[in-house]
């Protein structure tokens, strides 16, 4: 004992021990720090493989996304194309939907047109219903437009134009249902001619050849004013005695009563 204190008790021997003492852990300190720095390389390294596989993941979808991007830019692309594909076709079968109602309408026209047409020329030649002095009678076209426009003649006083047109229907038409009021009118038509030879011919043959026409009683008194400008009062007075006796009850017989009277 008194051996081992004495040694320690030197000085070299002391600074010895205390060297080896220290060894075992200056050893322990430098062990520790290399396998932290090697836990910290491998963390390192599996942190910088997570990231490099978490980028490669990221650009994997952005490419990904991009494809994606693309196929529906493509997409987009083709319903617009299709799209104003079928706006031009809808504005095409517009177009001709619209011509086809034109082309519709003017064939429309036209058949109304040839209808007309046809309706007209049938109007032409086809006799018409006429309503003279309540009798109801069938005239031709041809026929009644020129009735009718001879009568518009002897109401104008165009009394030439339209003994030219009675005349011209009365041999023409000679059973027309016009004939009555042709004769009539013919007579004074030629009465305002002051042609009254020819005015008694008209309003005589109206008497004679259609006794009951409710005209007969005034083409009698007619006469005998025919008669009484040719300053033959004689037959004048025989007219009107004729007149009252044939139509009594007409207003042409009062008329022819009074004449007689003022012919005393």
């Amino acid at each position: 004992m008194r051996s081992l204190r004495a040694l320690v008790a030197r000085p070299a021997f002391g600074a010895c021990l205390v060297a080896a003492l220290a060894a075992p852990a200056a050893h322990a300190g430098l062990f520790d720090d290399d396998e932290a720095r090697k836990a910290i390389l491998d963390l390192r390294q599996k942190l910088e493989q997570s990231n490099e596989q978490q980028r490669a993941r990221q650009a994997e979808q952005i490419a990904q996304f991009g494809e994606q991007l693309n196929q529906l830019k493509r997409s987009l692309v083709d319903l617009n194309t299709q799209l104003e594909l079928q706006r031009a076709e809808s504005a095409k079968l517009r177009g001709q939907n619209e011509q086809l109602a034109r082309d519709l309408a003017e064939v429309q026209r036209k058949q109304s047109d040839m209808q007309q047409g046809v309706e007209d020329r049938i109007r032409k030649i086809e006799p018409q219903k006429v309503t003279l002095d309540d009798r109801e009678f069938l005239a031709e076209p041809d026929e009644k437009r020129q009735y009718d426009e001879a009568l518009a003649a002897v109401r104008k006083g165009e009394f030439d134009r339209a003994t030219v047109l009675l005349t011209t229907m009365l041999r023409r038409w000679p059973n027309s249902g016009y004939r009555e009021s042709t004769l009539f009118w013919l007579g004074n038509a030629q009465y305002g001619k002051r042609d009254y030879k020819e005015a008694i011919n008209s309003f005589r043959t109206l008497v004679s050849t259609l006794p009951d026409s409710p005209k007969a009683p005034e083409a009698l008194l007619a006469i005998a004013n025919c008669q009484a400008e040719l300053k033959d009062t004689k037959a004048a007075r025989k007219t009107i005695e004729e007149l009252v006796k044939a139509y009594p009850k007409s207003e042409a017989a009062q008329a022819g009563r009074e004449r007689l009277v003022s012919m005393r």
